[in-house]
């Protein structure tokens, strides 16, 4: 199988053009745990295709390291954005793909004929309780205390597309954000798991984000996730609309418009083009 490596902010993803329908997704599901291993496979924190769409250009399907399916992932998309459009796929610059959490639109920046960044419309975010999924009667959680073991967290509940648990911290750098997102992630209060944001303000239009991603753990960076925690930070008073978003891997601009919309810009690497024996 052929595949190209590619990376949003450190966060990586083993890309495999599909638009000849060579593999199923009950294939790569199955195949996403080996295939995403950093020592027995490629390595990456997900496997993402690129499929053929009547709703869109394309359709982007990505897989977990745990070979669990994605509904959206704002680095992969960045990702592929970059791809279709070097590789001739596409001519303009801009292209909709099809995702588990809907259609999304991506602009490309292009400079001297390679993409520099990608500005995704992520789409509205969602924070009815029925919809983020979480378990209990309908609500926003909006600084809502959650116990696991024997402490005790205020979070707030966004779905990006995909759920998200955001929680505030006075410093993110010394706190064991591993160790409780790992709790967090599988505690029953969210019915299809969750992605994890640690987060600390460092200003109303700036943040530090640590994240703990559903079916991967730890990631240098998450779209979706610097998405929800810029959206938790408005609707908590923290935050202005227009925030730069720390992640470990590096920055992503991220705007709430009006509070309607988020957009989300930042950059995509290709690292190598390679085969592998399935």
């Amino acid at each position: 199988m052929d595949f190209t490596k590619m990376h949003g902010l450190g966060n990586d993803f083993i890309i495999v053009d599909n638009l000849e329908g060579l593999y199923s997704p009950e294939e790569m599901a199955g195949k996403a745990p080996r295939l995403c291993h950093r020592n027995f496979g490629i390595g990456g924190d997900g496997l993402v295709l690129l499929n053929r769409s009547e709703a869109a250009a394309f359709q982007m399907q990505i897989f977990n390291p745990d070979g669990s399916e994605a509904e959206m992932c704002g680095n992969a998309i960045r990702c592929l954005g970059k791809y279709v459009w070097e590789r001739k796929l596409i001519q303009e610059e801009a292209v909709a793909f099809e995702t588990g959490a809907g259609v999304k639109e991506v602009l490309l920046h292009i400079e001297e004929g390679s993409v520099q960044s990608v500005r995704v419309k992520m789409g509205q975010p969602v924070m009815e309780s029925d919809r983020v999924p979480l378990e209990g009667p309908r609500r926003k959680a909006v600084n809502e205390p959650i116990k696991v073991g024997d402490r005790k967290f205020e979070f707030t509940a966004v779905s990006m597309g995909n759920p998200h648990c955001v929680i505030f911290l006075d410093a993110v750098e010394a706190f064991p954000w591993k160790t409780w997102g790992a709790e967090l992630e599988n505690h029953s209060l969210f019915p299809r798991r969750t992605n994890v944001e640690f987060v600390e303000v460092l200003g109303p239009g700036e943040i530090r984000v640590k994240v703990w991603e559903r079916g991967a753990g730890p990631t240098l960076a998450c779209g979706t996730g610097a998405c929800a925690a810029t959206v938790a930070g408005v609707v908590t008073g923290r935050l202005r609309e227009k925030v730069a978003v720390h992640l470990p891997g590096g920055t992503l601009q991220i705007h709430w418009e009006d509070r309607g919309t988020v957009f989300m810009e930042g950059p995509a690497e290709e690292v190598f083009h390679g085969e592998i024996k399935l």
